[in-house]
């Protein structure tokens, strides 16, 4: 294995968004065309347009994909900040040896609940496949109902497996479009995506009892209904649940009595020698 340089792009005005993640010749994210991007406010439904969301204090639920993707943030590609309804979150990006390293720092009350994830969306091959510790506990989420042979139980918020097949599903391979949709949240903070000779490595670090996981969204052209397409999401996160109204005890990040949370998201790609 040799390392591969990364570099990434951001785009400040729209959301601080990742558009690039990109070395040896290879471009990790997936993007599609929405002119209505450009033209989001706060509160709207989310626009789906690839890359790297910042997706906080939600995931799904209220706001849709969270209060930072769809405002404006301020400063460099180095050094950025936005200013929520009740928090700020500043991000820093640095290299580290070939790898991009996020360095965040959340400011609110104390207290202050929330659930963050970096909505990773990548271009990948039919073949690829995500790698986590074997017996990973995974949670699976209601949009699989239909994958499972039986009925979701009723209220259930979720339903926990272990990894790479969580209930009997295989998870782990991407493949081609079948019409199916799945949104996992596994329980680990470094995964690793293998496409062909590639590999990408994604890891999140957090001080010691906050929450951290992988959440996994794997569209085969089962989303939206109205016009699905195939999209594969790989999203480092701090907390368990999509929604956070969902959180239930240990399930998100909490502002400790300092009044602010740090934590970084390390992103490295390697490619397989030929030796």
């Amino acid at each position: 294995m040799v390392t591969v340089p990364l570099r990434a792009r951001f785009d400040l005005e729209c959301g601080g968004r990742w558009t690039s993640l990109a070395g040896g010749g290879r471009e990790w994210l997936w993007s599609r065309p929405d002119p209505a991007r450009a033209a989001v406010v706060p509160g709207v439904e989310f626009v789906d347009v690839g890359g790297v969301e910042e997706c906080l204090p939600t995931v799904r639920g209220l706001p849709d994909h969270g209060d930072v993707w769809s405002r404006p943030w301020k400063g460099s590609a180095g050094e950025s900040f936005v200013q929520g309804e009740d928090f700020s979150l500043r991000r820093r990006i640095t290299e580290e040896g070939g790898a991009v390293v996020g360095e965040y720092r959340l400011s609110a009350d104390p207290g202050y609940s929330f659930v963050w994830a970096a909505h990773a969306l990548l271009d990948l091959g039919d073949d690829a496949r995500l790698i986590a510790p074997p017996a990973t506990p995974t949670r699976v989420f209601p949009e699989a109902a239909g994958l499972l042979g039986y009925p979701w139980p009723t209220g259930a918020r979720y339903l926990e497996g272990r990894w790479p097949d969580p209930l009997g599903l295989p998870l782990d391979r991407f493949g081609p479009c079948d019409g199916s949709a799945v949104g996992a949240v596994l329980r680990c903070g470094a995964v690793q995506v293998v496409d062909g000779p590639d590999v990408l490595r994604l890891r999140v670090e957090a001080p010691e009892g906050v929450p951290v996981s992988t959440a996994l969204w794997r569209n085969l052209g089962g989303f939206p209904a109205e016009a699905p397409y195939r999209s594969i999401g790989v999203e480092p996160m701090l907390g368990a649940v999509f929604d956070l109204v969902e959180a239930g005890s240990g399930d998100a990040a909490v502002v400790p009595a300092s009044g602010e949370l740090m934590w970084r998201l390390v992103v490295a790609a390697e490619r397989m020698s030929d030796d």
